[in-house]
C-alpha cells in the first residue's frame, strides 16, 4: 500500500469520525431543545443540518476518488465502501435529529409530559453511547462490537414500545392531551429509527471484516 493511499485513507477515516461526532451533537442538541422547549436551539440544529449534508457529499467524493484513482485491493476496497455506505446512515441520523428539532418548534405551547421527557433523555444518552462505541470500532474496523450494538438496540426498542403504550394510554384517559401526545410519539419514533441506523453502521463493520452483507437484527443470535 502506497504512502499516498494510506494518507488519503486516513483522511477519509478522520472525515467519517468528524461527521459522526457532529451527528452525535445533533442528537444531543435536538432532544435537549425538545425537553427544554428551547425553540432557539432547535432552529440552530435545523440551520446546521446543511453542514452535515455537505460533509456527506465531500466524504462520498473522497471515497469515489480513492476507488477510481488508487485501485485498492479487496480489503481496502471494503474499508472504503464501508465508510461510504455508513456516511449515508450518519446523514439519515442527522435528518432524524432535525425532525426532533422541528417537533420542538411545532410543539411550542403544548402540555408537557415530564415522565416521557425523562425517558427521552435516557434514550438519547443510550443512543449516543451506542454511536460512540461504533465510531470507536471504525478506527480499527473491529466487528466484535456488532453483537453489543444489536443488544443495545433491543433496549431502545423496549424503551420505545413501553413509552408508546404509556402515551397512548394517556390519550385514552384524557383525549385533550392528544396533540401533545402525538408529538411525543413522533420523537420517540425518531429516536428508535436512529438506533436502527446505528445497527446499520455495525453491519458495515461486519461487511468490512467478512465481505458479507448481513441483517444483524436477524442474526444476532449467531453473532453473540
Amino acid at each position: 500500500m502506497s504512502t499516498v493511499f494510506e494518507d488519503r485513507l486516513e483522511k477519509l477515516r478522520q472525515n467519517f469520525t468528524d461527521m459522526g461526532v457532529d451527528v452525535s451533537e445533533q442528537i444531543y442538541q435536538s432532544t435537549k431543545s425538545y425537553i427544554d422547549h428551547d425553540v432557539k436551539l432547535a432552529q440552530q440544529v435545523i440551520d446546521g443540518d446543511g453542514e452535515v449534508n455537505g460533509n456527506e457529499i465531500k466524504l462520498e467524493k473522497h471515497a469515489m476518488d480513492l476507488i477510481a484513482l488508487q485501485q485498492p485491493v479487496a480489503t481496502d476496497f471494503r474499508v472504503i465502501i464501508s465508510y461510504l455506505k455508513s456516511s449515508t446512515d450518519l446523514e439519515r441520523i442527522g435528518d432524524n435529529a432535525v425532525g426532533i428539532a422541528k417537533e420542538t418548534i411545532q410543539a411550542k405551547g403544548n402540555p408537557r409530559m415530564p415522565d416521557v421527557e425523562e425517558v427521552i433523555a435516557k434514550i438519547t444518552k443510550h443512543i449516543r453511547k451506542m454511536l460512540e462505541q461504533v465510531l470507536e470500532a471504525y478506527t480499527t474496523f473491529d466487528a466484535l462490537i456488532a453483537p453489543t450494538i444489536v443488544q443495545e438496540d433491543h433496549k431502545i426498542d423496549e424503551y420505545y414500545q413501553t413509552t408508546r403504550k404509556v402515551i397512548t394510554t394517556g390519550i385514552l384517559a384524557n383525549p385533550e392531551t392528544a396533540i401533545a401526545a402525538s408529538s411525543y410519539l413522533m420523537v420517540i419514533r425518531l429516536l428508535e429509527r436512529i438506533g436502527d441506523h446505528i445497527v446499520n453502521l455495525a453491519e458495515y463493520l461486519v461487511y468490512c471484516e467478512t465481505g458479507k452483507v448481513v441483517e444483524l437484527g436477524e442474526t444476532d443470535q449467531q453473532l453473540s
